[in-house]
């Protein structure tokens, strides 16, 4: 009697995607702490070389004041704009189980991020001498605000490279690889930009322009550790140049996020100068205690970025899975629980101002309209958080226009009421209550523009 042939053992079943099936809000707290970590540090960097150039002079802190709304846009639209968009599409790429698709976005990322980079450059270069005389820069302070942008802009397409090869992973919902990387580079940053700034030993002291090139050589140590990460398969994706053949489609699939994405950190940027000159008009005791709350903002958006970061892949691969439920749930608790968060800090600096005042002044008269700015804006911080956080999460569904109006929204605010406050020779303490309301606004209309957007993907 014949042997019936025996049958090759069945193939195992595809590991499940915990992006896709694991519980929600533990995943995303799993995805986000790494981000929020290594956001922190850069912060960090941030207070590090502000001390660096302060011991320098009182004109090189002026001429990095000049310079610096303009460094933090670089980072503001190639991580969290352009970079949303790279995730957002890897993601959409990934969850329809299309990972030849995925791993051609991820060429036409670098793409981008190299030709953003070189087109910033450019511009800022170009365009800064006017920039910088607009915001009040003479003299001295204007020529070393030139010098120190001159070297730091030259850097911007590292920026954008590196924060393009990062999102290509958080596309892929690996945040630990790029956190690392992160933390890594600004504990070098902070090396390098003390020793080459203010010297030590043999190496010359080269001052602003030295802390400027502690920022491009780190920065370039991070481009290619990250490359050579993507180039060689380490991760769930492969980056691959050669033979690279570029496809409208896939710029287009980055790009529909991205570049729209971009017009919100634009927007803040443009929102944070209008406000301060506004209060600059009430004197030097108004305009320091904002500047000692909005210290408190910066340190706020981490938290914000690192949720609504690891939100964008959890929502790009339901959303390219066709789970819509589930995509929306995530971007809601993602937003929720970052409006948690921030409300802890907002109660806190409101009950209790000089916590975090009281850290940079002794000053009576400065201590007094920080209170005032603290007390006003703290329980709006929450509003701030999950407006934030949404935009993120938006990002991954591929639908961003509503946000990116909410942030518009926020900019006219703040621009027609601020010149109101300003023909009724307003107080200090109304124009706090402006700032507490643009970021309310700014909550709930990002909030009601994601309720009434559809993510069902068009067929």
């Amino acid at each position: 009697m014949p042997v019936a042939p025996s049958l090759p053992p069945a193939a195992p079943p595809p590991a499940a995607n915990p992006l896709l099936t694991g519980p929600i809000l533990p995943t995303l707290l799993r995805l986000a702490v790494p981000n929020v970590l290594s956001m922190t540090m850069a912060v960090l960097v941030g207070i590090a070389e502000t001390w660096y150039i302060g011991l320098l002079g009182t004109e090189p802190l002026a001429a990095m004041a000049l310079v610096f709304p303009f460094a933090m846009l670089t980072g503001m639209m190639s991580a969290g704009a352009m970079g949303g968009g790279v995730s957002s599409a890897i993601s959409r790429a990934l969850g329809a189980g299309d990972l030849a698709r995925a791993n051609t976005l991820a060429q036409h990322a670098a793409v981008i991020g190299a030709g953003a980079g070189a087109v910033y450059t450019v511009l800022i270069i170009a365009a800064g001498p006017w920039l910088y005389h607009l915001l009040g820069g003479r003299a001295e302070v204007l020529a070393q605000a030139i010098d120190y942008a001159n070297v730091l802009f030259c850097g911007a397409i590292l920026v954008w490279l590196s924060n393009c090869l990062a999102s290509i992973l958080r596309g892929s919902g690996n945040m630990r690889v790029p956190s690392v990387v992160i933390l890594a580079t600004s504990a070098l940053q902070i090396v390098l930009g003390g020793l080459l700034g203010l010297g030590a030993g043999p190496v010359p002291r080269l001052g602003m322009i030295g802390v400027a090139w502690g920022h491009i050589l780190a920065t370039a140590t991070a481009v290619a550790f990250l490359y050579w990460y993507l180039a060689t398969g380490q991760g769930r994706l492969r980056l691959v140049l050669r033979d690279l053949r570029l496809q409208w489609p896939m710029f287009a699939d980055i790009l529909k996020v991205g570049a729209l994405a971009c017009l919100s950190p634009v927007q803040s940027v443009l929102a944070v100068l209008v406000f301060t000159g506004l209060v600059a008009r009430l004197g030097v005791l108004p305009l320091a205690g904002y500047g000692i709350g909005q210290r408190l903002e910066f340190l706020l958006i981490p938290i914000a970025f690192g949720i609504g970061v690891a939100a964008v892949p959890m929502v790009g691969m339901a959303i390219g899975a066709g789970q819509v439920a589930r995509a929306r749930k995530v971007a809601w608790t993602a937003g929720l629980v970052s409006a948690f968060n921030l409300a802890i800090v907002g109660a806190v600096v409101a009950v209790a101002p000089d916590l975090w005042a009281g850290l940079f002044t002794q000053d009576a008269g400065v201590l007094e309209t920080a209170r005032q700015y603290l007390r006003w804006a703290g329980p709006a911080f929450p509003f701030f958080g999950l407006g934030l956080t949404l935009y993120f999460a938006s990002q991954g569904s591929g639908k961003v226009l509503g946000p990116v109006l909410a942030s518009t929204l926020r900019l006219v605010l703040v621009a027609g009421a601020g010149a109101w406050l300003v023909a009724h020779e307003a107080q200090a303490w109304q124009y706090f209550a402006l700032v507490a309301t643009a970021m309310v606004i700014y909550g709930l209309s990002t909030a009601l523009s994601i309720r009434l957007t559809s993510w069902q993907r068009a067929r």
